[in-house]
């Protein structure tokens, strides 16, 4: 069989988030003679994937490159960003780097294809796929040009290496094959960990050995929720068992969120951060994500029906309106956030904070 009849029988999908079929878009990049920009940037909060496939598997990873992208004419970027040690890396094997500012929205898809032309590192609107070429907004021709995670392009030279069957031989039939996942936060271990879906999420948890007392969990980064630990523990790492907590696999980050500090003020860590990582081109990114930033502090500052209101109408302004899914994504999370706390901010309100009272006990024991 050709690469994408492998890959279409192996089921491979993005691993970046998106989990669109990866043999769709390398026919397309084949059938296009498009170049090809490696993903390796880490984008999402607490991602830590990429760094590990440059780090461990950089060979394999430069072989699904070139199964990708063959022959003369087609060039092949791998993007991180500015100043890093996965840069370095890179760099030091001899490949071609295209170094972008470590921004959230930098490494959006349509923002590394922008980059890769020698434009500024942000979102572009997308009439169609990139792969198939077009214009910028400007009416610059943007030549074909696919986008693959670092991830991705190594489980592609996997799958050619080893085959569908091996592929499929873990992992579930809906979500087949190995992947990655990054568990960081309030554990003892912190890490990338190889593993397939369809895991117990408890075993991914006592991989890492969370905090006693932790209490909450961020699953996929901005573009994810959060999600309470007592019911993550009970599902399976599959999409259908996390769509039932308003969850997805994504990008494959696991956070545990510090017992010792209030969740309700480390949401609007994210949050705020969220608002500085703004292209400056769209409405949603430039003042709608600010200002649901602005009114989850004025929640935490003041708990009550009406602050809540003021956050979830915020949320609700941003989704399906900006070049790029970013205003999407944390929207979601916010709206996450306000399910998952709802006792916590019950006792806010009360005047209390239960993390203050278990960060006090366990200073005193």
């Amino acid at each position: 069989m050709s690469l994408v009849e492998d890959l279409h029988a192996a089921g491979l999908t993005g691993r970046g988030g998106a989990a669109f079929s990866t043999g769709v878009k390398v026919a397309a990049a084949h059938d296009h003679g498009a170049h090809l920009v490696v993903n390796a940037c880490d984008g999402e909060v607490g991602a830590a994937k990429d760094a590990f496939v440059v780090e461990h598997h950089l060979a394999e990873l430069v072989e699904g490159a070139h199964l990708v992208a063959p022959g003369r004419g087609r060039s092949i970027r791998f993007a991180t960003h500015r100043g890093s040690r996965t840069a370095a890396l890179l760099a030091a094997a001899g490949l071609d780097v295209l170094e972008i500012p470590g921004r959230y929205v930098s490494s959006e898809e349509s923002a590394l294809v922008s980059a890769a032309q020698g434009g500024l590192a942000r979102p572009m609107t997308k009439r169609r796929p990139f792969v198939t070429g077009g214009r910028d907004a400007q009416g610059r021709r943007v030549p074909p040009t696919v986008v693959l995670n670092a991830e991705t392009v190594w489980r592609i030279a996997q799958v050619a290496t080893h085959g569908p069957a091996w592929f499929r031989s873990v992992g579930t039939d809906a979500e087949p094959g190995p992947r990655l996942v990054t568990l960081t936060g309030a554990v003892a271990w912190p890490g990338v960990l190889e593993t397939r879906a369809g895991v117990p999420v408890a075993d991914l948890l006592a991989a890492a050995a969370p905090q006693e007392g932790a209490e909450h969990v961020v699953v996929g980064g901005l573009g994810g929720a959060l999600v309470p630990l007592r019911s993550l523990r009970a599902l399976r790492w599959t999409g259908e068992d996390l769509a039932t907590v308003g969850a997805t696999i994504g990008p494959g980050v696991v956070d545990v969120l510090d017992p010792q500090r209030c969740p309700v003020r480390t949401v609007g860590g994210y949050l705020r951060y969220a608002a500085g990582e703004t292209a400056g081109q769209c409405g949603p990114c430039m003042f709608g994500v600010p200002a649901l930033a602005a009114a989850w502090d004025r929640l935490a500052a003041d708990p009550g029906p009406a602050a809540v209101h003021e956050v979830r109408r915020h949320a609700g302004l941003l989704p399906d309106r900006g070049a790029c899914r970013f205003p999407d994504g944390v929207s979601h999370f916010a709206a996450s956030a306000l399910r998952a706390l709802g006792p916590h901010l019950d006792a806010h309100a009360a005047g209390t904070c239960p993390a203050h009272e278990r960060s006090t006990r366990a200073h005193h024991a």
